[in-house]
């Protein structure tokens, strides 16, 4: 079993390498569960709802914060410490490093209180590793308006904030995968798909979480 993360703006393709991965695991017969947050459960989607909402009062920061590792804990005790223990991989579309960088960084609200809650919410789970996509806060913007053109959908709160505050989000993403460069893996996210899903299968291979 693994538990892996993917972290990353909007529009760095962590779908699309989460899909590709899976692909692998299936070719295997490893068995996981994909998930995300804010979210995963049936309250935690009500919780996201909220979050990212566009109409109807906005969360103050620190009710954003708390709405999300609400979210956390309801996800870790209901849906992912459970598949671990049935020995399923988890591949999970955000997770506490988001709070971290979301919150802490954008945000501005104290990088040790943040830590605190996200252990309060998991009971101390972390990740085999986080895998973060990086990408220009330029490029993820163009890449969602690309997306949004494509499909209609119009961008949520968090998405439709200013650049300055995604550019603290990813400076924030950068900080934790230097101080814990054995916990995360950091690829360039205007590497093609294909290479990407390399570099990552490679990485696996290589810490020994997939044999």
């Amino acid at each position: 079993m693994a538990f892996l993360v993917f972290e990353g703006l909007d529009g760095s393709g962590k779908s699309s390498l989460m899909r590709a991965l899976e692909k692998e695991l299936e070719r295997r017969a490893i068995s996981f569960h994909r998930t995300r947050e804010p979210g995963g459960t049936p309250l935690g989607d009500e919780i996201r709802e909220m979050i990212l909402r566009t109409q109807g009062p906005s969360p103050l920061p620190r009710t954003e914060l708390l709405l999300y590792v609400a979210s956390r804990a309801q996800h870790v005790e209901e849906v992912i410490r459970p598949k671990l223990q049935q020995n399923h991989w988890i591949l999970c579309d955000r997770f506490a490093a988001s709070s971290v960088a979301f919150q802490g960084g954008g945000r501005d609200i104290s990088e040790t209180d943040v830590v605190t809650l996200n252990n309060f919410a998991t009971g101390g789970l972390k990740a085999d590793l986080t895998i973060l996509l990086d990408l220009s806060v330029e490029e993820s913007r163009k890449r969602r308006q690309g997306r949004g053109e494509k499909n209609g959908e119009s961008e949520d709160r968090i998405e439709s904030e200013a650049d300055t505050f995604h550019e603290k989000v990813r400076q924030s993403f950068l900080k934790q995968a230097k101080q814990d460069p054995q916990g995360w893996l950091v690829l360039d996210a205007r590497e093609t798909p294909e290479g990407l899903y390399l570099q990552l299968l490679n990485a696996l291979q290589e810490r020994g979480i997939l044999k």
